[in-house]
Order: structure tokens, then sequence, then C-alpha cells
């Protein structure tokens, strides 16, 4: 996997992204973004934690590599804190790109400092216990979507979407090729034209006007 493939899908963003897949893949719950305007891509290193509990965590962090997005899911998303400072800084020392918490976060003030690209579920407190044995690099599901080990991760202030590996290099043609659309439809909008008519709405509505 090209590594600058990911810096290109995080450079053209969730939404473009989105669109380029099909719509599919979206992560879709409400995330926090904990550091402003961040925007990482990259492979999925996932753990499946016991309910409200983070061994799981401490467990995967040996093998996450430069690069990956850690995706960190329980059987029940609730607001208990999967990962803290101590935990992040780990995480960060390992070359992570970024993490994605289908739970709670807390040690905000220290995560933001830290500066490593974060987006959680809830904000939270609440400890978790460190007693359940969950499962390491398996697919989750978070927002309605399967995250494989290795999928890739696309996160920014919009939010998230998976996109499947084996079809990064076709969502990526896509992607650029919806942002010269953009780019060509920008101009028109610029000059004053609309989207009303540019798109065929107006002629639409018209022909389906009772």
């Amino acid at each position: 996997m090209n590594p600058n493939d990911n810096i290109r899908l995080s450079e053209l963003g969730v939404a473009t992204v989105y669109e380029a897949t099909g719509r599919e893949g979206l992560i879709d719950i409400p995330l926090i973004q904990l550091i402003p305007n961040s925007r990482v891509a990259g492979p999925a290193r996932t753990a499946l934690c016991g309910q409200d509990d983070n061994l799981m965590v401490h467990a995967v962090i040996e093998h996450i590599q430069p690069g990956e997005v850690l995706v960190l899911s329980m059987p029940e998303p609730t607001p208990v804190a999967l990962v803290g400072e101590l935990l992040a800084t780990q995480v960060k020392v390992r070359g992570a790109a970024g993490i994605l918490v289908d739970g709670s976060v807390r040690d905000v003030s220290e995560l933001i400092e830290l500066g490593l690209p974060i987006w959680g579920h809830f904000i939270r407190v609440r400890g978790a216990t460190k007693t359940k044995i969950g499962e390491l690099n398996r697919t989750v599901t978070v927002g309605g979507t399967d995250i494989a080990p290795g999928d890739i991760v696309v996160m920014d202030v919009d939010g998230g979407v998976r996109v499947k590996r084996e079809r990064v290099e076709e969502v990526l043609k896509a992607s650029e090729e919806r942002l010269a659309r953009e780019d060509a439809l920008r101009k028109k909008l610029l000059a004053g034209q609309i989207s009303y008519d540019l798109h065929g709405l107006r002629d639409y509505v018209e022909r389906n006007q009772k």
C-alpha cells in the first residue's frame, strides 16, 4: 500500500472520499474531534475491547505500525473512558496517525497538548476496568460500518469514512475526478451561475410540478 495514497486521501477529505465510494463506509455516529482541523488517513489497527474495559487497548499498542489509525470499539458504545493521556502517549510514540474511539476519552486538555489526532464518541471521565479479554486485529463495527484490519480510515472535521483495502486505488481515482468536477463547478458559481440551473434542478421541478 502506497503511503502517499493515504496522504492524498486525507487531503481530499471525508466528504469527497465518502461520495467517491458511492456513499459506502460512513462512520455514522457523532464524533468529537479533539485536535481542531486535524485530518488523517491510514490503515486500521483494530481492537475489540470487553464491555467498559480497556485491557485490549494496553495490549494492542505493541502491534501498532507507523501511519496506522487505531480503532477501538466495544460490544456496545458507552461513555466509559477507553483512552486517556498515558495511553495516547504510548500510541503516539508508536507512530500512529490517529485514534478513533467508539467510547469515551478523558484528559482532554493533555490530549490536545499531546497533539495526536483523536476522535471520540464521548468525553467522560468514568474509568474502564482492565479485566475483560477482548480481541485484537479483527473486524469491528463503528457507526454501523465494519472496519477490517488494514482498511483505510479517513478522518477529519466532518467525521470519518472507511475505504475497503481492495478499493483504495479506485476510490482515490474517483475522488480526484470528483474534486476536478467541483473545481470546474466552483468557477461557474463564482461567475454568478447557480446550481439550480447547472444541475438541471429547475427543469426537474418544472416538469414535476402539479
